[in-house]
C-alpha cells in the first residue's frame, strides 16, 4: 500500500476518498485553487497544496501544476476522483512518466473507452450489442446530419469526448438539427476540450442500468451488480438505485457477464462503470452505450449493497495487489438509493445557482449516509460542477430505502445556496418511482407537478414574525422594557395599528404582510390580500437560534433560518425572503424592469451576444448566451421591439437577475 496519496479533485469526491486514505493510515495530498482555499477538502486532508487560480484551467485541470504538487509532498499515486482529469489519457500518462501510480485504468484504456466510436467498435467485436448509430470519427456537421437521416428521427447527439449529460441533444425533428450540432458541438469544446459528435438512435422511454466492474492487474474482473440510473433531468442522473427492480437474475448475470467482456476488451484495471441502455418493456434487449473509466458518482449505492468500500479497492489494485474475492463471492443484500443535491433552482427552470452556505445540516447514521464536501461559509460559485453533496440511503427492502430517503432530504439544510433538495423528495414520492416504473423520460414529463406554482403563505408570515422579534426592544440591565418602545401596534383608545413587512421572493411579486399585537397579549398576521387576519403566535427560536417555531391559525410550523433571517428552510426547500423598499422600487431602475428588461437568470458569463443597440428584434428571437458551470442559457426576447439598452459583452461576469439588456416594445402602427 502506498504511503502518501495526493487527490486531483475538489468537493465532496475529495474528501470521500481522504476518509478512506485515513482509515487505511495512508497520508492524504488535497489540492485547491484560491477559490478552495477553505474548503472541506483542504481542511480534512494531511496537508494541501495551492495550484492556481480559481478557473479550473488554470488549476485543477493543471496537469503540470498537479505533478508539481505530488512531487513536493511525496505522493507515490495519485487519485484523479471523478470529473476534471480523472477520464484523460495525457494525464495517466504524465503520471507514470513523472513515476506516479494513477489510481485508475492504463492510459490505454481510458483513451480507448474514452472515445466513444472506437469503445463501441471495440466491444462489438467483443459480442457486447450495441446501439445502431453513426460510424467513424471526425463527422462533419453534413456527415453527422446525414447519418441522423439514416438513422431516422427521433436521434441523440453525443460528445465522442465526454460524459455526464454534457453536449448531449435528443432531437426530434429534423429542420432543428444543424442548429443543435452547433450547441451540441459548442457545449463539448467548452466541457472536453473537443468538439467530436457521434449520433445514436433514441430509443422512446428506454432505462438507463449501468454495471460496476472490477478488475486488478493478474487478470481477474468481477462485476459487482447494477446499478439502476433512469431518473434524469436533462441528460443527467439525478436519483440512482441498487439493484435495479426491472432485473431477474438470469439478465442480470447476463448483463454483468457483458461488462466484464466488455473490461477485458481494452484490458481494464481498476474501478469503471460499463453502462447499457435498456428497453423498458424487454430488458433482454440491452445496449453498451459507453464505459466510464473512473469510479462514478453513484458508486455508494454499490458500496451499500455490496459491503465493499470501491475507493479501498482502487487503492489496493493500483497497489498491485489481486482481488481477494471471485465472482461467486459477490452478493447483493438489501436497497440503496441515491439523491444528488446541485446548486439549481427548480423554480427557475433549474437553473444555475449561487451563494454562501449560511446554514448547513446533513443526515448521517440509522441507515443514512451524506458525502458532501460543503461546511457552513462555503461560497458556491459558478466555475464549478452544480453537485453539492450525495444523500444516500439503504433499507432491507426498496421501499424502506425509499422512505428513508425522503426522510433525510427533509432533514437536508442547505440554507443560502438554492438546491434540488425539495424537489428530489417529492420526485421519489411520486407514484411511478415508488412502483418502480421509470424510464429516462419521466422526471421530464412529472416535472410541473413537482415544483409549487405558490410559495406557501406561511413561509411570508415566518419572515414577517422574524422581522417583527427584531424590532421588539432591548431590555435595561434591570430587565425593564419601555412599552411604549413595543411594535406591537398598542394604541391609546383605539385600534391597534399594524407593522407593515414588505418582502420580495426572487422570481415573485413583492407582498406585504402586517402583523400586530392583540389585547390579550397573542399575535396577529394579516397575509398579503387578505382581509380577515390570522392569529398567531409570535413565534420563537430554538436554543441554538437555528430553527424557528411558530402557529398561524392553529396549524403548527417549524422553518430551519440562518442568523439573518434571511432564508426558511422546511422538507428539503428554501426560500430566500429579501427585504423590498417599495420607494426606492418606484424612483430606481426596477420601475420599469418588468417585460421589457431582461435579467440574468443565473449567476454566470455572458458567452455570445447577438444583437446591438438600435437593432430590431422579434419575439422568441436568441439574443445571448449565459453560460453557468458548463451549461448554456439563451436569453430571449420577449416581444417584439428594439434594442434600448446591452449593459453586457462577451466575457461580462454577471449576477443572478442583473439587468442585461432592454428591450422597448415596437409600437403598433
Amino acid at each position: 500500500m502506498f504511503d502518501t496519496v495526493l487527490v486531483a479533485n475538489r468537493g465532496e469526491i475529495a474528501v470521500r476518498v481522504i476518509r478512506t486514505l485515513r482509515a487505511l493510515g495512508v497520508r492524504s495530498v488535497a489540492v485547491f485553487s484560491d477559490a478552495d482555499a477553505d474548503a472541506r477538502h483542504v481542511r480534512e486532508a494531511d496537508t494541501a497544496v495551492r495550484i492556481g487560480p480559481a478557473p479550473a484551467s488554470e488549476s485543477y485541470l493543471s496537469v503540470e501544476r498537479l505533478l508539481e504538487a505530488a512531487a513536493r509532498t511525496g505522493a507515490q499515486a495519485v487519485h484523479p476522483g471523478y470529473g476534471f482529469l480523472a477520464e484523460n489519457a495525457g494525464f495517466a500518462r504524465a503520471c507514470e512518466e513523472a513515476g506516479l501510480v494513477f489510481i485508475g485504468p492504463s492510459a490505454d484504456a481510458i483513451a480507448l473507452m474514452g472515445d466513444k466510436i472506437r469503445a463501441k467498435e471495440t466491444v462489438r467485436a467483443a459480442g457486447v450489442p450495441v446501439v445502431p448509430g453513426s460510424s467513424g470519427s471526425g463527422l462533419t456537421d453534413a456527415e453527422l446530419a446525414g447519418a441522423a437521416r439514416e438513422i431516422g428521427m427521433p436521434v441523440l447527439l453525443k460528445p465522442s469526448a465526454g460524459g455526464g449529460g454534457k453536449g448531449m441533444r435528443l432531437v426530434r425533428d429534423e429542420p432543428a438539427l444543424a442548429e443543435e450540432i452547433a450547441a451540441a458541438r459548442r457545449e463539448a469544446r467548452a466541457s472536453f476540450g473537443d468538439d467530436t459528435l457521434l449520433v445514436e438512435r433514441w430509443i422512446d422511454r428506454p432505462r438507463h442500468i449501468e454495471i460496476q466492474v472490477l478488475a486488478d492487474g493478474h487478470g481477474n474482473v468481477v462485476h459487482l451488480g447494477e446499478r439502476e440510473c433512469s431518473l434524469q433531468r436533462r441528460h443527467q442522473k439525478i436519483i440512482e438505485e441498487a439493484p435495479s427492480v426491472l432485473l431477474d437474475e438470469a439478465t442480470r448475470a447476463a448483463m454483468g457477464e457483458a461488462a466484464v467482456q466488455a473490461a477485458r476488451s481494452c484490458g481494464y484495471r481498476g474501478a469503471g462503470t460499463v453502462e447499457f441502455i435498456v428497453p423498458g418493456n424487454d430488458p433482454s434487449s440491452y445496449y453498451f452505450m459507453e464505459m466510464n473509466t473512473r469510479l462514478q458518482v453513484e458508486h455508494p449505492v454499490t458500496e451499500l449493497i455490496t459491503g465493499l468500500d470501491l475507493v479501498e479497492w482502487q487503492l489496493r489494485v493500483a497497489s498491485g495487489e489481486p482481488l481477494g474475492f471471485v465472482q461467486e463471492d459477490v452478493t447483493l443484500t438489501g436497497h440503496a438509493v441515491e439523491a444528488r443535491i446541485c446548486a439549481e433552482d427548480p423554480a427557475r427552470g433549474f437553473l444555475p445557482s449561487g451563494g454562501t452556505v449560511l446554514l448547513l445540516a446533513e443526515p448521517q447514521g440509522g441507515g443514512v449516509r451524506t458525502d458532501s464536501g460543503l461546511s457552513e461559509g462555503t461560497e458556491v460559485g459558478s466555475l464549478y460542477d452544480p453537485m453539492l453533496s450525495k444523500v444516500i440511503a439503504y433499507g432491507p427492502d426498496r421501499a424502506t430505502a425509499l422512505r428513508k430517503l425522503r426522510a433525510a432530504l427533509a432533514e437536508t439544510v442547505t440554507l443560502g445556496v438554492p438546491t434540488n433538495a425539495g424537489f428530489l423528495r417529492r420526485l421519489l414520492a411520486h407514484p411511478a418511482v415508488v412502483a418502480g416504473e421509470l424510464d429516462t423520460g419521466l422526471v421530464e414529463r412529472a416535472v410541473d407537478d413537482l415544483i409549487p406554482a405558490e410559495v406557501p403563505p406561511e413561509v411570508y408570515a415566518a419572515a414577517a414574525l422574524l422581522r417583527q422579534a427584531a424590532l421588539a426592544p432591548a431590555a435595561s440591565g434591570s430587565g425593564w422594557v419601555n412599552p411604549f418602545a413595543a411594535a406591537d401596534g398598542w394604541r391609546l383608545g383605539g385600534e391597534r395599528a399594524w407593522t407593515p413587512h414588505h418582502l420580495r421572493l426572487p422570481g415573485h411579486e413583492p407582498v406585504t404582510v402586517r402583523v400586530r399585537g392583540t389585547a390579550d397579549g397573542g399575535t396577529e398576521v394579516l397575509p398579503d390580500g387578505a382581509e380577515t387576519p390570522l392569529r398567531a403566535t409570535s413565534g420563537a427560536l430554538s436554543a441554538d437560534g437555528r430553527r424557528f417555531a411558530f402557529v398561524l391559525d392553529g396549524v403548527a410550523h417549524t422553518f430551519a433560518v440562518p442568523p439573518d433571517g434571511t432564508w426558511l428552510g422546511r422538507d428539503g426547500d428554501a426560500w430566500q425572503v429579501r427585504d423590498h423598499d417599495p420607494v426606492a422600487a418606484s424612483l430606481g431602475r426596477s420601475a420599469h424592469a418588468g417585460a421589457d428588461s431582461l435579467t440574468a437568470p443565473m449567476p454566470g458569463t455572458v458567452t455570445v451576444v447577438k444583437v446591438a443597440v438600435g437593432d430590431e428584434v422579434e419575439a422568441g428571437q436568441s439574443l445571448l448566451v449565459v453560460e453557468a458551470m458548463k451549461m448554456e442559457h439563451v436569453v430571449s426576447a420577449p416581444h417584439a421591439g428594439t434594442v434600448a439598452e446591452l449593459d453586457v459583452t462577451p466575457g461580462s461576469t454577471v449576477a443572478m437577475d442583473q439587468v442585461l439588456a432592454v428591450i422597448a416594445p415596437r409600437e403598433e402602427a
